[in-house]
């Protein structure tokens, strides 16, 4: 039992400076809270030792419990902050590694163990001991990538996204350290053409079926793969090679585990007491309070650290529309209005914004992505023109069009050629991201190979014309692992990928093409620079649905690259295509070439022009279409 506190014990490690910190952090402002609250190696009077700071305002005491003292919770009090509601101790001779969490006894006189909000690093599941973390002694080689980072609005994105813990694995199925994964990623990556990773979610978290989208440590890299140095070296390593790393960041809910943020002190703290604004319905998690002062600066200072102690380049936000929608999935009578009767979360709103103002104002040349999936305006704008002030976000219209399309029989394909064009018309309201991820490869939605109609061969065909379209429309590219080579099972999070399948040779194609289809997006200005401006592109038809042809140019300061692509299995022979200039197009991609495991129809290598405009261009060709494929075509006078 929890020993009843001293009424007044004076705060050893109190300092006149901290006046401020706290302010700031009660204010909603403190962007760096992890500085002033977790566990910290210390040294006071001379003696070493960890000094340890937890918010829980509403608690009667709180003490320190670890192996340290046999997890006694009445030996290592703490003590209370004045009125900031943040308490404290120093014990000695406690050093790096140990485990420990805080003991809180509520005002009911309940007794909780709660792990650190602020840990830094824990142990492995399924314990959910935070562990004391010693400063970093990583030494960081990647300064020439940071100073330099290349500028999101100009530079060619095309991201691979991955699951660190089933992406590869050792031999006897185990996960691999965050070292060992960097160094097979990178050759893996130059042979691919990705220029950046995502990696889904890898802050801390006890359910390895949750892929860390339900997580428990917001400052902590999961023990599963390594400790937070071997994650530094991750980054590091990445960036020496020139790819960037964005981390999948949730701070729209957390999980409902005893011993967790779930009222951590006995009330809703971190959450919504009202349970109408409490509960996040769709997954069965909790849902923060964006109003509270204090979880603003909790979740702001999330975001810096890993911006800033591990060097990342971007986040991805996940779940915007269910952080900006006080009804989102929830049916009428189970939400409450906003103070002017809408469904918006004013809160989560302003929340967004100063995430994003803090995030590009502090660390410059980084980036946030939000995967949006509602109408809402501008989320891409800047928060000066009213926008939320992400830097691009998630075409999620597109990714459901689009599969739609594909995953229909050819012979309907002419009456729904809107769900292949319609997408143009909204291409440029944001800075957008076309997703293929892994929401579309698992609860039984299939791998995108297998959602793909006809017989071995038509898939096979129909996955490459789409990975096609995916590199060539405007926008930023993601790809989730494993769609690369074509993979035929599911994704699941229990096994590592299928690396034998990946070299038999249709996967092998598929994997060709799309390293073929990185490089030309990376290497040629005309298939990138446009992707968030609508002069990069033009149709050059949209309108022959009978057929299910579509072709486009893509352009930047003169030079362009004309696509045609060939939804149905039906080869055209002398099909006419206006082009504007005249000369030699070169075949720089066919996707039905035998190298990609195609049938290897196409135009000798190379078109020629006549003087014969067609479809408001100045000059034309007579092509081959391959069946079920794109063409790729380029002024030779190009490169």
């Amino acid at each position: 039992m929890m020993s009843a506190m001293p009424a007044a014990q004076a705060d050893p490690i109190r300092r006149m400076d901290d006046a401020h910190a706290l302010a700031e952090f009660g204010r909603g402002k403190h962007c760096r809270a992890w500085t002033l609250l977790g566990a910290h190696s210390a040294i006071l009077e001379g003696v070493p030792g960890t000094r340890f700071a937890v918010w829980a305002p509403n608690a009667a005491a709180v003490s320190v419990a670890g192996d340290f003292n046999d997890w006694d919770v009445a030996r290592n009090w703490m003590t209370a902050c004045d009125d900031s509601g943040v308490w404290r101790a120093f014990l000695p001779g406690v050093g790096p590694g140990s485990l420990y969490k805080f003991a809180l006894r509520a005002r009911d006189g309940a007794l909780m163990l709660r792990s650190d909000p602020y840990g830094r690093s824990f142990e492995r599941r399924p314990g959910t001991a935070a562990r004391v973390t010693a400063p970093s002694r990583h030494a960081w080689a990647d300064h020439d990538w940071v100073r330099h980072r290349p500028d999101w609005r100009e530079a060619p994105m095309a991201i691979y996204e991955l699951h660190l813990g089933c992406w590869r694995r050792g031999e006897d199925g185990r996960f691999l350290n965050y070292r060992e994964i960097a160094g097979q990623l990178v050759a893996y990556l130059a042979d691919t053409g990705f220029t950046h990773v995502e990696v889904l979610p890898i802050t801390e978290h006890p359910h390895d079926p949750s892929w860390g989208y339900q997580s428990t440590g917001f400052f902590a890299p999961t023990s599963r793969y390594g400790e937070p140095d071997d994650f530094r070296a991750f980054v590091d390593l990445l960036h020496q090679h020139h790819y960037g790393v964005i981390l999948d960041w949730v701070p729209g809910h957390f999980p409902r585990d005893e011993g967790a943020l779930a009222r951590f002190d006995g009330t809703a703290l971190y959450e919504h007491a009202d349970p109408r604004r409490a509960g996040t319905p769709d997954w069965g998690t909790l849902h923060f309070n964006f109003a509270r002062h204090e979880v603003r600066s909790f979740l702001l200072s999330s975001a810096l650290y890993w911006l800033e102690e591990f060097h990342l380049d971007g986040l991805r936000v996940d779940a915007v529309a269910a952080m900006l929608y006080l009804d989102y999935g929830r049916r009428p009578g189970e939400w409450t209005p906003n103070p002017f009767g809408g469904r918006e979360d004013l809160a989560a709103t302003d929340f967004l914004r100063e995430l994003n103002v803090i995030t590009h104002g502090q660390c410059p040349g980084t980036f946030t992505i939000a995967e949006e999936s509602s109408a809402w305006p501008a989320v891409s704008r800047p928060t000066w023109l009213g926008g939320l002030g992400f830097s691009m976000k998630w075409n999620m219209g597109w990714m459901h069009d689009v599969l739609g399309y594909f995953g229909r029989d050819p012979v309907h394909r002419s009456y729904h050629q809107d769900e292949l064009t319609f997408g143009r018309l909204y291409a440029y309201d944001e800075n957008f991201v076309l997703p293929l991820s892994h929401d579309e490869v698992v609860h039984g939605k299939g791998t995108l190979l297998r959602r793909m109609p006809g017989d071995r061969w038509q898939r096979f065909a129909n996955l490459r014309l789409l990975l096609a379209l995916q590199f060539t429309w405007p926008g930023r590219k993601l790809l989730f692992m494993g769609q690369e080579f074509g993979a035929w099972d599911e994704w699941s999070e229990q096994r590592a990928l299928d690396w034998r399948q990946a070299a038999e040779p249709d996967h092998a194609g598929i994997r060709a093409l799309v390293a073929d289809l990185s490089r030309l997006y990376r290497d040629q200005p005309a298939m990138h620079r446009g992707d968030f401006e609508a002069s990069g592109f033009e149709w050059i038809d949209c309108h022959d649905a009978p057929h299910s042809v579509v072709s486009f140019l893509r352009r930047d300061q003169g030079r362009q690259v004309a696509i045609i692509l060939n939804c149905t299995p039906v080869p055209r022979f002398g099909y006419r295509v206006g082009l504007p200039l005249p000369g030699r197009w070169r075949e720089r991609i066919n996707s039905d070439s035998r190298h990609y495991g195609g049938s290897g129809l196409g135009n000798g290598g190379a078109v020629h022009t006549e003087p014969m405009p067609w479809q408001g261009q100045p000059h034309s060709v007579l092509a081959t279409l391959p069946p079920l494929a794109a063409l790729l075509l380029q002024p030779e006078a190009d490169g």
